[in-house]
């Protein structure tokens, strides 16, 4: 049984650290996580995510309906968005929307964050694209975000913010984390004069660390995946199932890495944490060196 007063207190403490982190300001934000298929607890609009309460907290069904909510509060207006993300990935558990300052920035400036600079970001993200902006409480998020979703946990939102999604809400939250820091190292080097990129070879052998790890999620290095045989990114694009013209077009997923051999593949799963991820990190780098 779902302890929903546990879920209500940890979005509060997720609210208080977007808060902290400056990911959001005054009223900003919203965050969500799903109960069951019918059921789903978000914030309400027009509250500082940063003193929120349980007794804040709003239910609502699959359409955005109101369930529950306390007298002065109600969902805000940007669940539709969350909705949309439920619908179209049933293996997410909960969704994070905020506008940290330097992901916000490449999403204003119409930048996304696709350069393969650190083995965290390639691992972890992939890519991170821009869905084409839409207004405010309006239907044009939703519908601009849904061609990203098969294949991102993570977007851009046009002159607009970030959006992530995960398993469950801690995980979802340290993707918008990983997001924010990816903006904010890939902002500083360009000051700099500009990142390093890793080559395409490294950046098979960090896909091949994420397949190898069975981590959650929607990724590259994910697509069209057959344990021991040919997959997307080394059969060219041309095994079964690689025929996604839309994929083929997003960010991360047109890599060429034919003429390489493939390991055996488990099935994606979770029980993959930061600690381990740092690990396998240190591993890599010190593979490349």
């Amino acid at each position: 049984m779902v302890n929903e007063m546990e879920i209500k207190k940890q979005i509060c403490d997720i609210g208080k650290r977007i808060y902290n982190r400056n990911m959001v300001a005054a009223n900003d934000g919203n965050i969500s996580v799903k109960l069951n298929d019918h059921e789903f607890l978000c914030t309400p609009t027009g509250v500082s995510k940063g003193f929120m309460t349980p007794e804040y907290i709003c239910k609502v069904d699959e359409k955005g309906n109101v369930i529950q909510a306390n007298k002065g509060f109600k969902p805000s207006s940007e669940i539709k968005m969350h909705m949309r993300v439920y619908e179209k990935r049933p293996d997410v558990g909960a969704v994070v929307h905020a506008h940290p300052t330097f992901a916000t920035s490449f999403a204003i400036a119409g930048i996304p964050l696709t350069q393969p600079i650190m083995p965290e970001a390639v691992i972890s993200l992939g890519c991170v694209p821009i869905a084409e902006y839409g207004t405010p409480s309006t239907m044009e998020i939703p519908d601009n975000l849904e061609k990203y979703l098969p294949y991102f946990d993570a977007v851009l939102l046009e002159s607009h913010g970030a959006l992530s999604w995960s398993t469950d809400l801690l995980a979802a939250y340290h993707k918008m984390e990983s997001v924010e820091f990816y903006a904010e190292l890939l902002y500083k080097s360009k000051m700099l004069g500009g990142p390093k990129e890793f080559d395409k070879a490294n950046i098979k052998k960090l896909y091949e660390i994420r397949r190898k790890f069975g981590m959650p999620g929607k990724h590259p290095a994910n697509v069209c995946l057959n344990a021991g045989k040919d997959n997307c990114h080394n059969c060219g694009g041309n095994c079964s199932g690689c025929n996604d013209e839309v994929m083929r077009t997003m960010p991360g997923y047109n890599y060429d890495f034919s003429n390489s051999g493939s390991d055996s593949v488990p099935t994606a799963g979770a029980g993959i944490n930061e600690a381990m991820i740092a690990e396998i990190v240190r591993k890599v780098v010190s593979e490349m060196k």
